[in-house]
Formats: C-alpha cells, sequence, structure tokens
C-alpha cells in the first residue's frame, strides 16, 4: 500500500474533514446509473444505483455503503465507483434503510448494526445475478457494518464475498458519541442532530401516526437521540447497549477474510485508540493502515493528472482487485448455470 501524503494546505484533520466534505466534485467518466430495488424483507426495500460491465458475471463488484445521514449520492461513493468502474469492476451503491429519500420504502427505522440489510443484498447478487466475486467497502458507520459483517460470517462467508474494506470505520460506537461531545466538535455534532431531526420529521411525514416527534425538541446530541429513538425502537437497554451490540468491535476478531481498514491519527471524532486493540492487530486477516493524517473519510492528497488526490479511493479500489481477482474473471460456472445480466433499460420495480 502506497503511504498517505496529504495535501499541504490540509494538514490538519478538521480542515482536511471540512475540506472533503463541502468540496464539490464531479465524476464525468462515471456512467448514468441504473436504479435497483432490494426487498429485504417483507415491507422494506432498499434503493442501490448500480453501474454494470457489459458482461457483469464476468467482473469484479464493489458493493459500497455510506455512513451516518449519507446517501449513494456522497461524493466517496461517486469517487470510489467511478475509480472502480475505469478499472473494469461492477458497482452497486447502496442507500440504507430511509437514506437518499428513501423513507417510504420502508415503515420503521435503522440502526449502525443492521447486517441483515447488506446481507439479503449480497445474497441476491451471488444467488440472482451470479456475480462470483464481491468486496464490501464502507466509509465511517458504513465501514463499521462492512466489518461486522464479515465478522458475523466468521469461518462461513460466502465464497463470492472475497473481501471487505473501510474508510474511517465507527468501530466503537460509544467512543465515537463520545468524541461528538468535546467542544472542538460542536459542529459535527449540530450537524448530525439536524439531520437527525430533519429524518425524524420526514419519517413521520410519510408514515403518520407511527413516530412520537415530541421529543426532538429537546434533543441536542447523538446521544440523546439514541436514547429517545435508536435503542428503544430496536429493543436496547439504552444507548450504550446500542452501542456496544452494534458496534464491529465487539466481534472484529472473527473476520477470516481479507479486510483493510483506513483510519487517521487526527480523525476529529474516531480516535485512533481502537485500532490498536490487539482484537484488531492480533487478527492476520486485516491490513490496517492508520495515517498521521487523514481527518475523517478524507485522506486528500496532491492532486496530479488523472489521479484527484482522494488516496483512500484508490487504496479501496487496488485492495478490491487484488481479492477478487482482477477486473475481469473465468466464470464459467456462472454463464453455463444462465447468469441473468442486469438489463439497464428495466425500469424501477415497483
Amino acid at each position: 500500500m502506497d503511504l498517505f501524503v496529504p495535501r499541504p494546505s490540509l494538514v490538519d484533520g478538521h480542515r482536511m474533514t471540512l475540506f472533503a466534505w463541502g468540496n464539490p466534485r464531479y465524476f464525468p467518466r462515471l456512467p448514468p446509473p441504473t436504479a435497483r430495488y432490494f426487498d429485504v424483507e417483507t415491507g422494506t426495500r432498499l434503493l442501490a444505483h448500480t453501474h454494470w460491465q457489459m458482461r457483469p458475471w464476468e467482473h469484479a463488484t464493489l458493493l459500497l455503503l455510506h455512513g451516518l445521514n449519507a446517501s449513494s449520492d456522497a461524493h466517496y461513493m461517486k469517487g470510489i465507483a467511478a475509480k472502480a468502474f475505469a478499472r473494469g469492476m461492477n458497482v452497486v451503491r447502496l442507500n440504507q434503510q430511509n437514506c437518499g429519500g428513501t423513507e417510504r420504502l420502508s415503515a420503521g427505522l435503522y440502526h449502525s448494526g443492521l447486517t441483515a440489510d447488506p446481507r439479503r443484498v449480497l445474497d441476491e447478487l451471488i444467488a440472482v445475478d451470479r456475480l462470483p466475486a464481491i468486496v464490501v467497502a464502507g466509509y465511517s458507520l458504513g465501514g463499521n457494518l462492512a466489518l461486522k459483517l464479515a465478522a458475523e460470517y466468521g469461518d462461513a462467508a460466502p465464497s463470492a464475498l472475497r473481501a471487505v474494506a473501510a474508510v474511517s470505520p465507527i468501530i466503537e460506537i460509544g467512543e465515537c458519541v463520545r468524541a461528538l461531545e468535546l467542544r472542538e466538535n460542536l459542529l459535527y455534532q449540530w450537524n448530525f442532530v439536524k439531520d437527525l431531526k430533519a429524518f425524524m420529521r420526514r419519517k413521520a411525514h410519510v408514515w403518520p401516526g407511527c413516530f412520537d416527534l415530541s421529543k426532538l425538541g429537546a434533543i441536542r446530541t447523538v446521544r440523546a437521540f439514541d436514547e429517545a429513538y435508536t435503542a428503544p425502537y430496536f429493543g436496547f437497554a439504552g444507548a450504550a447497549d446500542y452501542y456496544h451490540r452494534a458496534s464491529a468491535m465487539r466481534i472484529i476478531d472473527r473476520i477470516r477474510i481479507p479486510a483493510l481498514v483506513i483510519a487517521a491519527e487526527d480523525d476529529p471524532f474516531m480516535p485512533a485508540e481502537p485500532f490498536r486493540n490487539a482484537k484488531v492487530t492480533g487478527n492476520p486477516h486485516i491490513h490496517l493502515a492508520i495515517c498521521q493524517h487523514g481527518g475523517h473519510c478524507a485522506f486528500v492528497g496532491p492532486a496530479s493528472g488523472d489521479d484527484d488526490g482522494y488516496w483512500a479511493e484508490q487504496q479501496i479500489v487496488e485492495f478490491a482487485e487484488r481479492h477478487a481477482g482482477g477486473p475481469t474473471l473465468v466464470a464459467a460456472d456462472t454463464a453455463e448455470a444462465g447468469a441473468r445480466t442486469p438489463d439497464p433499460s428495466l425500469p424501477l420495480r415497483a
């Protein structure tokens, strides 16, 4: 793995994070996506934006998971997609429940350890699309989800799941929430809470009578939101119980497939210390890179030519190529089985 060299003007973790958060990016080489719905359980449907190669079953596939309050349109989702598609991979940019304007597709809420959703998406990609080599990659809470999914599989991961990758993963949710409560992180806390409140109002609007909004006015922190809504909705004893049970750290030592983890010492709200836990460093399947700089979900280096400087995105694509057999696969068994080619002309499924 190449060493990360930060852009000289972005050596501060806050500056790096905020630059990546707000800097507009354009992806002229990324083709328009095809919408795809996944029915993950009765009454719950996920929307993905997909980019298929001409013969999808002959190519590796990246399944991408976003972070809190983000969507399939997050800059890093499109950034990885553009790089991976140009290297011959299929890409599935998955919206998690209620994200990307999909509140109507699920009656319920969502939490940060809900691995059942990507697991069912994987099942469909393997069984229906006959994709033989898939890498799951996530940013922030999506990174936690990718690692937790791999850990839950343990020795029983499907053969098509070749690896997972995580950038700035929130592997200890409680530590992240504590960091958000520091004075220097007031801006991040305010932004997350603002978005969570807006989400609850949208949810209550499309599902009238299902959610009590009377508690929203008093909520000022992510922890308070989780105490009031997330934990009781899913049957957790409280926010602390939710954070413990939903965090990948609890079982990360069970990962048995290649896993790339990229973190930064100067991440404003995901401390680096949990990544030095023996559960992480003692697992030979985990490829760990703790960079001095990088901020949260940023890792922006100098741009040059076709290289836009988004280093972590490039590392994920190269890691996926190494562990998924490259962009083109020999998959005679899937061809003989009559693999279904995703048809970009199909309308959205009702």
